[in-house]
């Protein structure tokens, strides 16, 4: 856990710092294409394009344990999107049907239509004079600090973090100002990333987002549901919280995040057993000049007793998750609304739980990926 807490020092490390730059946004949630707007109503495009290549070149033609820019040696659509909104004094709605691989695999559980729905909600102010906000439906996720839109983060691939958390979920929110500086957020949902409900219980989640200064943001989300059902009959409670750090300050930008979550479950003895995963990674960004940026990061991903992320390697006894990742990233920008980026990735991890393409199991594996986003 010592990683842990060292990324929790660094974060905690800058908050009395206070600059005079342009307010840092929240890159956890997910932003939100401008578009063309013609009165209350706008209108975005958001198109992230990609070739992959893993040089374990594994038989399933997939890069394992993620679901964002995952097919291996070939060209992809990660994620399109027509992002549709309205806005008024009082009523606010968002639609957004997307496509691509992505949505392929991190909706595959959905029905129908459902798999498509990138977002669908609509929100009302309750009160005429103060800022509280009621929204309804499919909602982006507030856990990590990286959301789906990749345009908006410092590395093009997803760290560990979000690959194994919501990136969407399916209820209410109420989003509460507190002061200036502090916001709260309450959810009601289906679930841990539903938009049908599997086992006909609600659960609960928080958010509360806190911006010390203009360089400097803070969030701290919780998660409280039962996650028992069809495919995971023997789970109950999940409990989760994670916190995250975003800093930006002229050519730099750093970005933090470290969470832990406990899974109950029913053992074969009958007894009621829990188990534990967490992460913690550092992500930063240098901007060269107006056009080059070069980004790194560094990760680590324990789920040593398999609450999250399954791993089946056969003839092996440890079929745990501990991984280290590395990566880094340049970025070129052909416009301020087109970014390209190429990028490595190398992964370590504690037992051989990667694939090659002669069904060998191995503990590493190297990715590499070029990406190029629009959005208009």
């Amino acid at each position: 856990m010592k990683i842990l807490y060292l990324i929790l020092g660094l974060c905690i490390s800058f908050i009395s710092g206070s600059f005079l730059f342009s307010q840092v946004s929240n890159t956890g949630l997910m932003d939100t294409t401008s578009g063309l707007k013609i009165g209350n109503v706008s209108l975005g495009v958001y198109v992230d394009a990609y070739y992959a290549f893993n040089f374990n070149q594994p038989i399933s033609g997939e890069n394992n344990y993620f679901v964002s820019s995952n097919q291996h040696n070939s060209f992809q659509l990660n994620l399109g999107y027509l992002d549709l909104k309205y806005t008024d004094k009082r009523v606010r709605a968002r639609f957004t049907p997307a496509f691509g691989t992505y949505m392929n695999e991190n909706y595959s559980n959905e029905k129908g239509a459902l798999k498509f729905i990138l977002e669908g909600n609509i929100g009302v102010k309750l009160f005429k004079k103060k800022d509280i906000w009621l929204d309804a439906g499919v909602l982006g996720s507030p856990y990590t600090n990286e959301s789906a839109i990749s345009k908006d983060h410092l590395m093009y691939s997803r760290s560990f973090s979000a690959e194994n958390v919501p990136y969407y979920l399916s209820g209410i929110k109420l989003s509460i100002p507190l002061s200036e500086k502090l916001t709260f957020y309450g959810y009601l949902l289906n679930g841990w990333q539903q938009i049908y409900d599997v086992n006909k219980q609600k659960s609960l989640g928080t958010q509360l987002e806190f911006r010390p200064n203009k360089n400097n943001l803070f969030n701290w989300d919780t998660y409280i549901g039962n996650e028992k059902s069809s495919f995971n009959p023997t789970y109950g409670m999940r409990y989760f919280s994670d916190i995250y750090w975003i800093f930006e300050k002229g050519k730099w930008k750093i970005t933090s995040c470290a969470y832990a979550g406990i899974q109950e479950y029913s053992a074969f003895s009958g007894q009621k057993e829990s188990k534990l995963w967490w992460q913690a990674n550092l992500i930063g960004r240098r901007q060269i000049n107006e056009d080059w940026s070069v980004s790194g990061r560094i990760e680590y991903f324990n789920d040593a007793e398999n609450a999250i992320v399954p791993v089946q390697i056969a003839n092996y006894t440890n079929n745990s998750f501990q991984c280290w990742s590395s990566g880094l990233s340049f970025a070129y920008k052909f416009s301020e609304k087109c970014l390209f980026r190429l990028e490595g990735r190398y992964f370590k991890t504690a037992n051989n739980a990667f694939e090659k393409a002669n069904g060998t199991r191995v503990s590493d594996e190297f990715q590499l990926f070029a990406n190029l986003s629009v959005w208009f």
